[in-house]
């Protein structure tokens, strides 16, 4: 849904191929190792963009319904021993298990100097990507004030992930579509979120094509 809307904004041109995931860290990840895998030397970075569910953050401001937040980085939140009030992540070095991913700094600055010339309302701030979409308001709380977490995705670590390994830089984009608490599909916009990050979307990778020069 999200594609659909970027490409009626018009933005589909020379400079940008198109990759629609799949939903959760595994197909992501898998998609775009495939396709990194079949030759990256006409790319320069991936724009990952979607929507996430907005916690209650108990300090420091939130993200509204339908807002836009970039990423300052990706946590594999749930990667680890679930207990009842708390996730632990593998710490034993051996293991060699990552849960925190860097988003590329250079191209977010640029994005945030584009919405603040533009006029559009954003966040910024740690992502957390999750397995399963929190279905209540005290597993999201938990979530939040353990990782300082501004909203919650399924791709966003898996895709930061791949884009570190294979040398690309990365940038996220995301539309808030509901809150995260007791579950309640009612009160979600996924339709209205999913038009907004795709329209946002269109208009960042319009921008980095004319800055950067990327036309071929």
């Amino acid at each position: 849904m999200e594609m659909q809307a970027f490409q009626r904004a018009g933005a589909r041109s020379r400079a940008c191929e198109l990759l629609v995931s799949g939903i959760g860290p595994m197909e992501a990840a898998f998609s775009l190792t495939c396709r990194l895998g079949k030759g990256m030397s006409d790319l320069q970075g991936v724009v990952h963009f979607g929507v996430a569910g907005a916690y209650h953050r108990l300090q420091g401001p939130g993200a509204d319904m339908l807002d836009i937040c970039l990423a300052q980085e990706e946590v594999l939140a749930d990667m680890g021993v679930c207990c009842s009030d708390t996730i632990e992540h593998f710490s034993a070095p051996e293991l060699g298990v990552g849960n925190y991913f860097s988003l590329d700094n250079g191209l977010r600055q640029k994005v945030a100097a584009l919405f603040t010339a533009k006029k559009i309302a954003f966040h910024q701030g740690r992502f957390l990507t999750v397995s399963c979409v929190s279905g209540t308001r005290k597993r999201g709380d938990m979530l939040a004030e353990q990782f300082d977490g501004l909203c919650e995705n399924m791709e966003g670590a898996a895709v930061a992930r791949v884009c570190e390994a294979f040398g690309l830089p990365c940038l996220e984009i995301r539309c808030i579509s509901n809150f995260v608490e007791d579950r309640n599909t009612g009160r979600w916009r996924l339709k209205e979120a999913c038009r907004k990050a795709g329209t946002t979307a269109a208009l960042v990778v319009g921008h980095l094509v004319e800055t950067l020069n990327l036309e071929p």
